[in-house]
């Protein structure tokens, strides 16, 4: 998952006024965002810009040249066969994320910036709280127009989550991601455990790491804790875990605080490091996230915790930063278990976290109706295929993945079993300040303080950062 530098206001701004004066970012401004949903609907030329923090041969580059050289000409020669004359000018970036939230910010503030542009999902509910982005239906106009657009239809209602903000759409979610238990079978085996393993409750979990303690050698589970690994510990940690207990960090506009799912999600940490099931120094290396990949691949630890990613570019036998030769035979996969049966989020017995980014449409565009057209035709089965160069990944539509994932098991699996029942993170300005002092939670328990006293301290932490005690939640 994408981690959000820190950086001083003062250089934020520098960069994006900085941004506004060489025109970095193109302008759509028209005056008030207000303004009726349908001018220029029946327009013959129109002019679109679409923004993204990629670029060519840089930063998320296979995107870039996606959107320049296969879906703007095909979106413009479809136009063309309407007897629209379209201009799609593509506004490519390669900053830092928060470098180029702050710049789109900026502008967007203006009531300028980009016709369309992509944004991380947990962007959604910031820019929507400061009226950067409107409802598709706001700015389109007429629910109908954006609800019967057929491909919500194959979009999970789990995944539609992430380009929405207080139960309405404001983007189209692109491809997304999916968490998992990933195990070693070999080790499995020598321990006497299923091949076809799957815990029904996080005691399930420990007790198959109880067996694999008897493996010389060998750390049992691997679960992100601690600042390090940055957000990787709330993603593929505290979250996964937090949702486990029927709780998520943020609900009816409050921050989790010292409650009791919090202390089970801490208690279950310590439960994990003070015993000898998973390795606490590991936590506290700068590179202690890669150092985990390289000892899985190596057959040194028996369960672990990851996305997909972890399968298709970590431990993927030709290309991967982790390579396993044996990885089709010897790494099977699990759903996260709920505490216990039914203590999920939802009531549900199995749960998972999931990230990815959404497009959405600048409310201040001249031309809201050609935009929705260029948004529905970017996310069609035939463009989100061809977006995937012949890859393998997750993608935002059932139909597509049920074609493009066939000879895939487990990312079929993630695909079929694990986007139904994920959850995403909050899109609130506070959010990265809450993450972090999840982080400190977890490093705390891992080095040895007891779970009341680190969930006392994360309270504290985040009553400050959620702006007092009547925003957070514990009992």
């Amino acid at each position: 998952m994408r981690s959000l530098s820190r950086l001083t206001t003062a250089g934020v701004l520098g960069a994006a006024a900085l941004a506004l004066l060489t025109g970095c970012l193109g302008s759509s401004d028209s005056g008030s965002g207000d303004q009726d949903a349908n001018r220029n609907a029946d327009a013959k030329k129109v002019e679109l810009t679409f923004g993204s923090n990629s670029v060519k041969g840089g930063k998320s580059s296979a995107g870039a040249t996606f959107v320049q050289d296969v879906l703007i000409p095909k979106f413009v020669a479809d136009q063309k066969g309407k007897g629209v004359d379209v201009t799609v000018k593509f506004q490519g970036d390669g900053s830092d994320d928060e470098v180029y939230k702050q710049k789109l910010s900026l502008d967007l503030s203006n009531k300028s910036g980009p016709d369309l542009f992509q944004i991380d999902g947990i962007w959604v509910g910031e820019f929507a709280q400061a009226n950067y982005i409107k409802p598709l239906t706001d700015t389109v106009g007429e629910a109908a127009k954006v609800d019967d657009w057929d491909g919500w239809k194959q979009i999970p209602e789990s995944v539609q989550a992430l380009g929405s903000y207080n139960g309405q759409r404001y983007g189209v979610p692109g491809g997304t991601d999916g968490r998992v238990l990933y195990f070693n079978k070999k080790l499995f085996q020598q321990a006497g455990l299923p091949a076809d393993w799957q815990p029904k409750s996080w005691d399930d979990i420990i007790s198959a790491g109880q067996a694999l303690k008897k493996i010389s050698g060998v750390t049992p589970i691997q679960i992100n804790a601690g600042t390090a690994m940055g957000e990787a510990t709330t993603m593929q940690g505290v979250l996964p875990l937090l949702v486990g207990t029927g709780a998520t960090v943020n609900s009816d506009g409050k921050w989790l605080g010292n409650t009791s799912q919090l202390r089970q999600v801490l208690d279950f940490y310590h439960q994990v490091y003070s015993t000898g099931l998973g390795d606490p120094v590991l936590q506290r290396e700068a590179k202690g996230r890669d150092k985990s990949f390289a000892e899985f691949a190596a057959n040194k630890i028996g369960i672990l915790l990851e996305s997909d990613y972890f399968w298709r570019s970590v431990v993927e036998p030709k290309a991967g930063v982790a390579k396993m030769a044996d990885r089709d035979t010897a790494v099977g996969w699990a759903l996260i278990p709920a505490s216990k049966p039914g203590a999920g989020v939802k009531g549900q017995d199995f749960v998972s976290m999931s990230g990815g980014g959404a497009t959405v449409i600048n409310p201040n565009t001249k031309f809201p109706q050609q935009a929705w057209e260029f948004l529905q035709f970017m996310n069609s089965a035939e463009m989100v295929k061809e977006s995937l160069a012949g890859a393998a990944k997750i993608t935002q539509r059932s139909d597509v993945n049920s074609e493009v994932l066939k000879s895939d098991p487990m990312l079929s699996f993630v695909a079929e079993k694990v986007l139904p029942i994920t959850q995403y993170r909050p899109g609130r300005a506070e959010y990265p300040k809450v993450s972090a002092a999840l982080q400190q939670a977890t490093a705390d328990v891992v080095g040895g303080k007891s779970t009341d006293a680190a969930a006392t301290a994360y309270q504290k932490v985040v009553e400050t950062a959620a702006g007092g005690k009547d925003k957070v939640t514990s009992n």
